[in-house]
């Protein structure tokens, strides 16, 4: 089946995933949705993700979802930027996501990153999606 907002479809899956209270969400690998686990692993949303290797070259990805105290520690995840309506950020214009208390996921020319990595190497970008 193809995935017209893959970026959407794993955040989808994430967020059921932790409302059923589920320890893992499992969506099909693409290098660009592994940057975005990145950005969410390195900021302490989520434990981790592991790439899991199929038969024919087809590959997944297992997220390992993150609680404290029996919470989600991601309450709200929304995308930003959609196949029908992109949205751009130069790195003076970036909004700080509850006054600095979420994220921001930005798709730049030096990569997949943080609001505040991207404020740091003074770059602006595609807004994916806001964290917090």
């Amino acid at each position: 089946m193809a995935i017209n907002d893959p970026i959407g479809d794993m955040l989808t899956r994430i967020r059921n995933a932790q409302m059923r209270g589920m320890n893992r969400a499992t969506t099909p690998a693409s290098k660009l949705r592994q940057r975005v686990l990145d950005v969410l692993r390195d900021e302490g949303y989520i434990r981790g993700y592991t790439r899991v290797e199929h038969d024919k070259g087809k590959a997944d990805l297992e997220i390992e979802l993150k609680y404290f105290e029996g919470e989600p520690v991601i309450s709200k995840i929304k995308r930003v930027s959609k196949p029908g309506r992109r949205v751009y950020s130069s790195v003076k214009n970036i909004e700080p996501v509850r006054n600095g208390l979420g994220i921001s996921i930005l798709s730049t020319p030096k990569g997949v990153m943080s609001d505040a990595l991207a404020r740091e190497h003074n770059v602006g970008g595609e807004v994916l999606c806001h964290v917090y």
